[in-house]
């Protein structure tokens, strides 16, 4: 049954799927860029729940940076993810490898140029790579690029070390090896994987 909303929830509504729209992700994806579930954000977007002011100033934020983003053919923290999730679903480590560091690359270029738009695509909190470990490698590159710029890592970013190492194989170098190039800002997350291995040309 249909029903009337009064114009502030209808503005409040329209508002909320212009940022969706702007963001170029998915409703559920941008739901997770927010950090809340794809079912709350329905109901804000159907009117029959309202957000706070806080909740509606972030969406609007978030849903300009990803755009941004996209417009400068940079990737996000979510459309990095998303990417890197491609690859894991088909089982290509290289591919998924090369994901990461092209979003990192990516990174960097923002966190170089202190655009508060395109950081803010950054702490946009993306979906899941599809493993514990590779969320993890995701989430220490990150914060590793931005910390290292002089800027504040996200909040989804800074998690605690893998309860158990993660070192994936390696074609070439000896366990003890992979541990002794390993740098120690990933180290120190229980993961494992030789400097030479994260640089791109």
């Amino acid at each position: 049954m249909a029903y009337l909303v009064d114009r502030d929830t209808a503005e409040v509504m329209a508002l909320l799927r212009e940022a969706v729209t702007t963001s170029g992700l998915s409703q559920a994806a941008f739901a997770r860029a927010l950090g809340t579930s794809a079912p709350r954000l329905s109901t804000y977007l159907t009117g029959d729940t309202r957000p706070s002011a806080q909740f509606l100033l972030r969406a609007r934020r978030m849903g300009r940076a990803l755009g941004a983003a996209v417009a400068r053919g940079l990737m996000s923290a979510p459309v990095t993810a998303a990417a890197m999730r491609e690859y894991f679903l088909s089982d290509e480590v290289e591919w998924i490898w090369r994901m990461l560091l092209q979003g990192r690359d990516h990174l960097a270029v923002i966190a170089g140029e202190r655009d508060q738009v395109l950081l803010d695509a950054w702490e946009a909190e993306p979906g899941t790579v599809g493993s514990a470990e590779w969320d993890a490698v995701l989430a220490a590159v990150a914060a590793h690029e931005l910390e290292a710029a002089g800027l504040q890592a996200p909040a989804w970013s800074l998690r605690e070390p893998l309860a158990d190492p993660w070192m994936p194989v390696h074609p070439f170098l000896s366990p003890d090896r992979v541990r002794a190039q390993t740098p120690e800002w990933l180290s120190r997350q229980n993961i494992y994987v030789p400097a030479r291995d994260l640089v791109t040309a």
